[in-house]
């Protein structure tokens, strides 16, 4: 192993060792915790058992080890009747997978909506709610990446290019009128795989494309990241924060960016609120108020699980979407071939921001409707949703009430096919989502 290879290994391999010792002395912990408020033990009629057991318990939460979540959607609500709903994988391919939420009902004409989630560190799972909320009114597919460190060395790469050609073969694979919604670092991806299909009148290409809070063009409103992004050199990223998964995982060997790195990085930009959030959890214990400390813990279990990313995807994004701008240049090309904005003729965009968005600043995304030069204007529309930040746009109370209709119309609007009508109600989701301590974004 070469010397510029060897560090990138051992901190891998000593962020391995650090979990399997806080994962024994989480396990440590739980077993105290319940010990000290066990009716039996005398010592939980102690006035600070309770305050132990609680500060223990916080603990065992933070250090616990987490693997991909489930999505947990069984059912929602289609004309006021529960109808249950399945997961069926439609495609595989090594770095991910295309994903149906199957409803279990039938003759209906509900638009197709292929979402597109980030891979960004955080697994599909995080837009559980956005998924939930439009199941009722549209046949949804998800694509459900894999944790790089899983994926053998023997399957290749995956840089920006094959996630444009993955978003095609999706597009393919489900057919002619799927809509497509981005959310976030897809957005530059998904309008790159559009531009190409509309200039090759390809058959498959979505009647709509909708983007979510997505780095079209970072030189508008700069945010922290942005910053961070552009500020540092190439090379700085490539020394850094590249490292070598370890042998214990399938994918031992390959060049990846961690997902214990990318965690670090989404804690340290809210660090302070996300000490207080802890806290807030640690005295709704001690209160006997579990359902908030629940709907905390459920939103850590799902922003703590985080997967690793290919060098080769990351660094790529590093450089064409944050430092180049590319898209927003005229200079991205995919596979020699230059994907052009103002070749988009066929597919309505929705451009959406939160106004409080600290990840994709105010006119990032909109920027995509001002380079879609040859795209009539009736097929451009805007949207700003009003005190929303970047985590809100596609989760919570704002997503379902107030952007959902939004894409909803908008996707009804540009069917190609006879749909039924929209709809006139309001969805209720039928579990309660994970709620986000205040201040905190996530990326």
């Amino acid at each position: 192993m070469s010397p510029t290879r060897k560090p990138r290994l051992m901190l891998y391999n000593a962020h391995e060792m650090q979990k399997a010792w806080l994962a024994g002395m989480g396990m440590a912990a739980t077993q105290s915790s319940q010990w000290l408020l066990a009716a039996s033990n005398p010592m939980a009629w102690n006035p600070a058992a309770p305050l132990m057991a609680r500060a223990l318990e916080v603990f065992a939460h933070s250090v616990e080890v987490r693997g991909k979540p489930p999505f947990g959607l069984n059912a929602t609500i289609i004309d006021g009747v529960s109808v249950p709903v399945s997961e069926e994988i439609v495609a595989r391919k090594p770095f991910g997978q295309l994903k149906h939420f199957k409803r279990g009902v039938a003759g209906r004409r509900d638009p197709r909506i292929l979402v597109v989630a980030p891979m960004s560190g955080h697994y599909a799972t995080l837009l559980r709610g956005t998924v939930e909320r439009l199941l009722p009114d549209h046949e949804v597919y998800i694509t459900d990446w894999r944790d790089a460190r899983m994926v053998p060395a023997s399957d290749g790469r995956f840089d920006l290019n094959d996630y444009v050609d993955y978003l095609i073969a999706f597009l393919e694979q489900l057919g002619p009128d799927t809509h497509m919604l981005a959310v976030c670092q897809p957005s530059v991806p998904a309008l790159a795989a559009v531009c190409l299909m509309n200039e090759d009148d390809h058959p498959c290409t979505p009647p709509t494309l909708t983007l979510m809070g997505g780095p079209v063009d970072t030189r508008k409103a700069p945010t922290a990241v942005n910053e961070l992004a552009f500020k540092r050199p190439f090379a700085w990223f490539e020394q850094t924060v590249i490292q070598q998964v370890p042998d214990i995982y399938p994918g031992a060997g390959r060049s990846v960016y961690p997902g214990f790195l990318q965690l670090s990085g989404f804690m340290s930009m809210n660090l302070a609120n996300h000490m207080k959030s802890h806290w807030e959890m640690f005295k709704h214990l001690v209160q006997g108020d579990e359902e908030s400390a629940e709907a905390s813990k459920a939103f850590y279990d799902e922003y703590r699980a985080v997967c690793d990313m290919t060098a080769e995807f990351y660094l790529q994004t590093i450089d064409l979407v944050f430092q180049r701008q590319a898209l927003a240049n005229g200079a991205f090309m995919h596979r020699g071939r230059l994907a052009d904005p103002g070749k988009i003729t066929r597919t309505a965009l929705l451009a959406i921001e939160g106004e409080r968005d600290d990840i994709s600043g105010l006119g990032q995304t909109k920027a995509a409707l001002d380079l879609a030069t040859n795209l009539a204007d009736d097929k451009k529309l805007y949207h700003l949703a009003l005190g929303a930040g970047h985590y809100g746009i596609f989760n919570g109370s704002k997503w379902r009430e107030s952007i959902a209709p939004v894409v909803e119309a908008f996707v009804r609007t540009h069917d190609t096919r006879e749909v039924a009508a929209a709809p006139d109600h309001v969805v209720t989701p039928r579990h309660v989502e994970p709620a986000v301590p205040p201040g905190v974004e996530v990326a």
